[in-house]
């Protein structure tokens, strides 16, 4: 038979799990395979790309979106198994489950519906119903550093808070605050740091400085928080301050921030994750797809 696409192996990756028990990526891949009796070759067909076989591709994918409609969660790096609401699923008996079964679960609904998208409803885009090509390319490519940034931020929340301050100066460095200069950066958390958690030197005597605040909260950020962030640069004499959290900020918080004299940018967890893919903390470069065109100069000697 031919390999099925991700939606069709949404269902039996949750028939997979319904032991209850952990499993790894890969034993749910194989387990799939068997219960779609794949023939060795359609199990070792690779992409296009050669980069991974088709059906750990697919298999990924259904395993991803279960992981965002909550019916399925991850113990650990490549383990999963079933939730509640997976369990209550199965146990409706259904035939099949794709993406318009997940359009009934509030987080599906909440992660397919942002803004950023044109569409109410996330799926792996079909070149045959782009409007070009080029526009398929685009679009996957968006949803993959969409499916990026979440796990980014996911991992991003376990780290300590001090491993939390280095990242986010290691990503204002790489964005270019502080330029080349040695020691440009450098993190001032702890007792006493006044709500300062590092400092951005803007030139080589310091005349000019970024103050950073970080905040690992769970909790939306609100305009007390930036009050007192406020006021530390006040106490610093300073002009210009970051705010960043891996969480998000009240409008209250933000139309604060806004009124201030002195220039505080804020920075909720869904930009910082999306800073670190464009600036390349924390990631890194998987593959290069090149897209390539006539050179109408080179042949235009021929034509004349």
């Amino acid at each position: 038979m031919a390999i099925p696409d991700f939606q069709a192996c949404m269902l039996p990756v949750l028939k997979v799990l319904s032991d209850g028990q952990e499993h790894k990526r890969l034993e749910i891949v194989e387990k799939v395979a068997d219960y779609f009796n794949l023939a060795p070759e359609e199990r070792q067909a690779l992409l296009p790309s050669g980069a991974m076989r088709i059906i750990v591709s697919r298999v990924g994918w259904a395993r991803t979106y279960l992981l965002k409609a909550g019916l399925v969660t991850r113990t650990k790096r490549g383990h999963y198994k079933i939730s509640e609401e997976g369990l209550k699923l199965l146990e409706k008996n259904p035939d099949t489950i794709n993406v318009k079964t997940l359009l009934q679960y509030e987080e599906f609904r909440k992660w397919s519906s942002r803004e950023e998208h044109d569409s109410g409803q996330r799926d792996i885009i079909d070149a045959t119903k782009a409007d070009s090509p080029e526009e398929a390319i685009e679009k996957n490519a968006k949803l993959l550093n969409d499916l990026l940034a979440d796990e980014l931020l996911e991992r991003v929340k376990k780290l300590n808070p001090y491993q939390f301050e280095r990242l986010v100066l290691d990503l204002l460095l790489k964005m270019g605050y502080g330029g080349a200069l040695k020691e440009s950066g450098m993190l001032t958390g702890g007792a006493g740091d006044e709500g300062i958690d590092g400092i951005i030197k803007e030139d080589k005597l310091g005349l000019d400085m970024i103050y950073l605040q970080a905040k690992k909260w769970e909790n939306v950020v609100g305009r007390p928080e930036i009050q007192k962030f406020a006021g530390a640069l006040l106490g610093k004499k300073a002009n210009k301050g970051v705010f960043i959290t891996t969480s998000n900020f009240s409008r209250d918080a933000e139309e604060y921030a806004k009124s201030l004299d002195k220039k505080i940018v804020l920075i909720d967890g869904r930009k910082l994750a999306e800073l670190m893919i464009e600036h390349n903390i924390g990631v890194n470069i998987q593959k290069i797809i090149e897209i390539k065109k006539v050179d109408n100069d080179y042949f235009m000697e021929e034509e004349e």
